[in-house]
């Protein structure tokens, strides 16, 4: 880990222990100084932040609303060296209980489950690019609100006139990698881009009978057909929209399955029936964060997570 504290074993290591120290054990400023560059770009639905200060304030928003969350690292991904430097996609269980007000409105007292995904770019000790998914969808879903009815309130109250993140709005960060090669990766993405070709034969073809999967909402479930009515229900949203891939990564490692993370992303307009109801033909952009682990009978199991809420808000500005 040249160009790394000596404390850190690796890129997992680094990661887990930073967000850690950072935000369980609550050493904001003393962590985002020392492992966070100064002029960072944090993306994520709710725009581009810039600095070091900015994300905290970002990450402090939603710890005021949880104050005993914890930041459970379910699953590090990576590729690069100590040299070009790590992108990592960092996969995470927040728990915790709502118990103050904050941006999910009035305290509910409700416990909490949700995933966040990050893909973040680090070198000589200092991470400086970022790209991250929250599940609000799930956050919504357990203090007993809807995902849509607080995105049209943000932007009631908002005055932005673009208040989520999309490409036109993005800014250049020093991480102009795409990723690797590797095999895992490589056939990740060829089943992605067969499910947003509506080939519905790629799940029985690729997937383990016996899967597990994790959607936005917090759905865990089981199985081809659950496959298809999530891919199927996001594409047929969207049934025009430019699918790409930005990133993608696969990676073996001792006494783990292989595995792959990719971040991809829609942009077009809601012109189908889907997970978003009525068509509208607002213009949509969609990040999407998605890891996946195979097995001897296929792939085994996948996490796939978008930010419900940027969507609705996307869909309901362009409404009026």
């Amino acid at each position: 880990m040249q160009g790394f504290d000596a404390r850190f074993r690796d890129v997992q290591d680094y990661i887990l222990t930073g967000t850690r120290e950072i935000w369980d054990d609550r050493g904001f400023r003393g962590g985002m100084a020392d492992l966070y560059h100064p002029a960072i770009i944090h993306r994520d639905a709710r725009g581009v932040a810039q600095g070091a200060e900015a994300v905290a304030a970002l990450g402090l928003a939603g710890l005021l609303a949880v104050p005993d969350r914890r930041l459970l690292g379910e699953d590090v991904i990576w590729c690069g060296s100590d040299r070009r430097g790590f992108l990592a996609s960092h996969r995470m269980v927040a728990l915790g209980r709502h118990t103050a007000p904050g941006p999910w409105g009035e305290p509910t007292g409700r416990a909490l489950r949700y995933r966040i995904v990050a893909d973040r770019f680090a070198k000589a000790n200092r991470i400086s690019d970022e790209w991250q998914v929250v599940d609000t969808e799930a956050i919504f879903g357990q203090i007993g609100g809807d995902v849509k009815t607080w995105a049209r309130a943000r932007l009631d109250r908002t005055d932005s006139p673009e208040p989520v993140f999309c490409p036109e709005f993005d800014v250049p960060g020093p991480y102009t990698g795409r990723g690797n090669d590797e095999t895992w990766g490589l056939a990740f993405e060829l089943v992605l881009e067969r499910l947003m070709a509506g080939q519905l034969s790629v799940v029985p073809e690729q997937y383990d009978a016996a899967c597990q999967l994790a959607y936005p909402g917090g759905r865990d479930v089981h199985g081809w057909r659950e496959v298809e009515r999530f891919w199927l229900g996001l594409r047929q949203a969207f049934p025009d929209a430019e699918f790409a891939v930005h990133h993608r990564i696969g990676l073996e490692e001792p006494m783990l399955p292989p595995r792959a993370a990719l971040r991809w992303s829609l942009t077009g307009r809601h012109d189908g029936w889907g997970l978003f109801g009525r068509p509208t033909g607002a213009r949509v952009h969609v990040m999407g964060i998605s890891h996946v682990e195979f097995g001897p009978e296929g792939l085994r199991r996948e996490w796939t997570l978008f930010d419900a809420a940027a969507i609705w808000m996307q869909i309901l500005a362009e409404e009026g």
